[in-house]
């Protein structure tokens, strides 16, 4: 599986079994050429009467850095002020989903060696989060902010097809909600107009193969606990 991870996938079902959150990247540049070519592909997902509610920004070089170092010094610093556009979880968060979301949380940082309540080294951890964790290319994805929900719904197939296609290419990426947390930075950097939500980030690039943060997978349900199959 470690090995197929790292290559190319040639269909669609080795795709979605190798697509995964990378954390960790080589500084290989990815040709601009396939960089168009994936989120080109994106534009093929399906949206309600073909609204296409999508709008990306594709960043390499100085402008992912500078838009990187902004959103950290900002996390860093505990800046104040900011705060997402929409609401990613609901507050509580109730079973089975606060479970899930603890294994993964602690799963991740114990892969890394960081212990639960060690806020010093997880703070450090998490603010890689903003430099889109080393990837040569970082993706910026945003939605007028006068769509409704079912506009959502399509903006997460279009996502998920610009992350498989990725696989297809031997590339992985790492879906951001992260970067959303400081759109205000992101429209300034960006020149993006208030009147556009910012979704989140990606990563995207050639998974670092000796990365240990690059073995977590977190389990997943089996189907049947999710499906119902009638005849």
């Amino acid at each position: 599986m470690l090995d197929e991870i790292h290559q190319a996938a040639p269909d669609v079902f080795a795709a979605a079994r190798t697509r995964r959150s990378i954390r960790a990247y080589k500084p290989d540049r990815v040709p601009p050429a396939t960089v168009r070519e994936i989120v080109a592909l994106g534009g093929h997902a399906p949206s309600g009467s073909n609204i296409q509610p999508w709008r990306v920004h594709a960043l390499t070089g100085v402008t992912l850095q500078r838009l990187g170092n902004a959103i950290q010094q900002a996390f860093l610093t505990d800046e104040p002020g900011h705060q997402r556009d929409y609401d990613y979880y609901t507050d509580p968060i109730e079973e089975p989903y606060l479970a899930r979301r603890r294994q993964c949380g602690w799963g991740l940082y114990g892969a890394l060696g960081i212990g639960r309540g060690d806020h010093a080294k997880s703070k450090a951890y998490r603010a890689r989060n903003y430099n889109f964790f080393g990837a040569p290319v970082g993706l910026i994805f945003t939605i007028d902010r006068k769509l409704e929900r079912g506009s959502w719904l399509d903006y997460g197939m279009f996502l998920q097809t610009i992350m498989l296609a990725a696989r297809a290419r031997g590339l992985h990426t790492c879906a951001e909600a992260a970067i959303a947390s400081f759109p205000d930075i992101v429209r300034r950097e960006l020149g993006i107009t208030p009147d556009n939500i910012v979704i989140c980030g990606m990563a995207m690039g050639y998974a670092q193969p000796d990365a240990v943060v690059n073995t977590f997978q977190p389990p997943r349900i089996a189907v049947d606990e999710y499906a119902v199959f009638l005849d």
